[in-house]
C-alpha cells in the first residue's frame, strides 16, 4: 500500500478517531478533549495540503474497500473533492477553537465534541465520494452526526427543531435511496466519471433517467435548501453558534449543493443533462431560491434566522452555476462553495459573539454595537458586504463570474436575477451595519458578560471571525494568485471537465 492508496483514508480518520475517543471521556478531562479536537484538526490540515499539492502535480489518489461484489466504498481525491476538503478541513479548524472557547463550562461537551467529529468526518467523505454508494453512505451519516448537535441544548425548541430536521431529510434521504437503487439496476456500478458515467449507456429510457434525475437531486435538495424543501433549516438556528457555522459553512447545505454538482457532472454529465432538458428547470429552480430566500431574510428580527434565509438564498448561486451550461457560470458556481463559506461563517461567528457576550439575538438590539466589539463588527461588516457583492471582496468574485457565464451562454435573466439578490442582500444587511455603527448603543445591553482580559470577548471567539474575514477579503484581492479559490475552480472546469 503507497500514500496514494492511504491518504483519503487517512484524512477521514483524523477526525473519526479523535471523536470516537472524545466520547469517553468525562466532562471534567477538558485538556484531553480540546488536545484530541485541535490535534485531529491539524492533522487533517496537513493531510489535505499533501494532496491539494499532489493533485495539482496530476497524481491520484484512492482508497477502495469491497463492501460486496460488485459494491466498493470508494475514497479518491479530484480537483472537485480537493475544493471541498479543503475547504472543510480549513473551516473545521477554526470552528474547532471557536467551540471550545464558546461552549466553556457547559454541560455535555464530550458528547457534543463527539458528533462534531462525526459531523466533519462525514462531510469529507461525501466530498471524497468516488461513486453514488460511498456519497449516499456518508450523506446519510452526516444526518445522524448532525441531529444530536441541533437538539444539543435539550429545550423544547431545540428537540422541535431536531424533529422538522429529521423529517425533512430522512424523507430526501429516503428519495436519494430509491434514485441510487433505481440507477444502479439500469447502469451496474455508478463510478463517478469525469464525462458522465451515462455517457456510455446509450438507449436507456429518457422519461426514467428524468425521474431519476428527479429523485437524485430532489433529495440533495433538502440539504441545499432548495425551495419548497428549505423549511427546516431556519428552524435548526436554535442550536449554539458553532453548530450554525457547520451548519451553513461547512457541513450540511454545503454538502447537498456539492451532491448536485457531482448528479450533473459526474453521474448524468451536463451535455446529457441538457439534452434531456434537466438543466433548464434545475436553473429556474435555483432563481426561484436565491430570490425568495431574500425576500424572507428581509423580515426576520432573530439575527441567525435571518442569515439562515440568507444561506437558503446565497447556497442557490451554486446551484444556478452548475445549472447554466457553460464554463464561465461554473466556475463562478465552483468558486462559490468556498466563497459562501468563509463569509456565511464569519457572519455565524460574530453571531455568536453577540449573543454570547452582550445577550444579543435579534437586529433591534445591535444599536451601537459596533463600539462595544468593533473587531466583531468590523468581521461582520467585511462578511456582509462580501455577500452583497461588494468589491473586491470574495462574494463580488462568485456574482461576476455567475453573470458573465449567464451572458455568455445567452441566458441574461441570470444577470436580472443577480441583481435582485445583490439589492435584497443590501436591503437586510445594510440596515444592521448602521444600526451597529452610526445609531447611539442600546444600553443596558440584553445581558452583558464580563470578560477577562483586554479583549471585547473571549479570544477563542474573537480571532475565528476576524481570521476569516480577512480570508473573505484575501479571495477577493488575490482572486487570480496561484492557488486561490478562482484558481483551483478553474483548475477543476478545465481538467476534470474540459469546460
Amino acid at each position: 500500500m503507497t500514500l496514494e492508496n492511504w491518504l483519503p483514508a487517512l484524512i477521514l480518520l483524523s477526525s473519526l478517531l479523535p471523536g470516537l475517543l472524545i466520547f469517553f471521556l468525562a466532562e471534567e478531562r477538558h485538556k484531553t478533549r480540546t488536545i484530541l479536537n485541535l490535534g485531529g484538526a491539524l492533522i487533517k490540515v496537513a493531510l489535505v495540503l499533501v494532496m491539494v499539492g499532489g493533485v495539482f502535480a496530476g497524481r491520484s489518489y484512492e482508497s477502495r474497500l469491497t463492501l460486496l461484489p460488485g459494491m466498493d466504498l470508494v475514497l479518491n481525491a479530484d480537483a472537485l473533492s480537493v475544493l471541498l476538503v479543503t475547504l472543510s478541513a480549513g473551516l473545521w479548524l477554526v470552528t474547532t477553537v471557536y467551540a471550545i472557547g464558546y461552549l466553556e463550562d457547559s454541560p455535555h461537551r464530550s458528547r457534543f465534541f463527539g458528533f462534531f467529529s462525526l459531523c466533519v468526518t462525514s462531510a469529507m467523505g461525501v466530498a471524497m465520494a468516488g461513486n453514488m454508494l460511498t456519497f449516499l453512505m456518508f450523506f446519510e451519516l452526516l444526518t445522524l452526526s448532525t441531529y444530536p448537535l441541533v437538539v444539543h441544548r435539550g429545550t423544547p425548541e431545540a428537540r422541535r427543531a431536531g424533529r422538522i430536521y429529521l423529517a425533512y431529510t430522512l424523507i430526501g434521504g429516503a428519495a436519494l435511496l430509491l434514485g441510487v437503487v433505481w440507477l444502479r439496476v439500469l447502469v451496474g456500478p455508478l463510478d463517478f466519471t469525469e464525462t458522465g458515467l451515462l455517457a456510455d449507456h446509450a438507449g436507456l429510457d429518457p422519461n426514467a433517467l428524468r425521474f431519476i434525475f428527479i429523485l437524485l437531486v430532489g433529495g440533495m435538495a433538502v440539504k441545499a435548501a432548495l425551495v419548497p424543501l428549505h423549511g427546516w433549516l431556519p428552524q435548526a438556528m436554535v442550536a449554539p453558534a458553532p453548530v450554525s457555522a457547520l451548519l451553513h459553512a461547512v457541513a450540511v447545505v454545503k454538502a447537498g449543493a456539492f451532491g448536485i454538482v457531482r448528479v450533473v457532472y459526474d453521474v448524468y454529465g451536463v451535455e446529457f443533462s441538457a439534452e434531456l432538458g434537466l438543466l433548464a428547470p434545475l436553473a429556474a429552480v435555483a432563481a426561484v431560491t436565491i430570490v425568495y430566500g431574500s425576500v424572507r431574510a428581509l423580515y426576520q428580527d432573530s439575527l441567525k434566522k435571518r442569515l439562515a434565509f440568507s444561506t437558503v438564498s446565497q447556497v442557490s448561486y451554486i446551484v444556478l452555476g452548475t445549472a447554466i451550461l457553460g464554463p464561465v457560470a461554473s466556475v463562478g458556481g465552483m468558486v462559490h462553495l468556498v466563497h459562501q463559506g468563509l463569509m456565511k461563517i464569519t457572519l455565524f461567528f460574530c453571531a455568536g459573539n453577540l449573543a454570547e457576550t452582550l445577550g444579543i439575538h435579534r437586529v433591534q438590539e445591535m444599536n451601537g454595537v459596533g463600539r462595544r466589539m468593533p473587531y466583531t463588527m468590523a468581521a461582520f461588516t467585511i462578511g456582509a458586504l462580501g455577500m452583497i457583492g461588494v468589491p473586491p471582496l470574495a462574494g463580488f468574485v462568485s456574482k461576476w463570474y455567475l453573470a458573465a457565464g449567464g451572458l455568455d451562454a445567452g441566458q441574461g435573466w441570470v444577470v436580472f436575477v443577480l441583481m435582485a439578490s445583490s439589492l435584497l442582500n443590501a436591503g437586510y444587511f445594510l440596515p444592521i451595519l448602521y444600526r451597529a455603527w452610526f445609531l447611539p448603543a442600546s444600553v443596558p445591553w440584553p445581558r452583558e458578560r464580563a470578560m477577562p482580559g483586554r479583549f471585547e470577548t473571549h479570544w477563542m471567539l474573537l480571532w475565528p471571525p476576524v481570521i476569516t474575514a480577512v480570508l473573505v477579503v484575501l479571495a477577493g484581492v488575490l482572486a487570480a494568485a496561484p492557488f486561490s479559490p478562482l484558481e483551483w475552480a478553474q483548475l477543476i472546469a478545465r481538467r476534470e471537465y474540459g469546460l
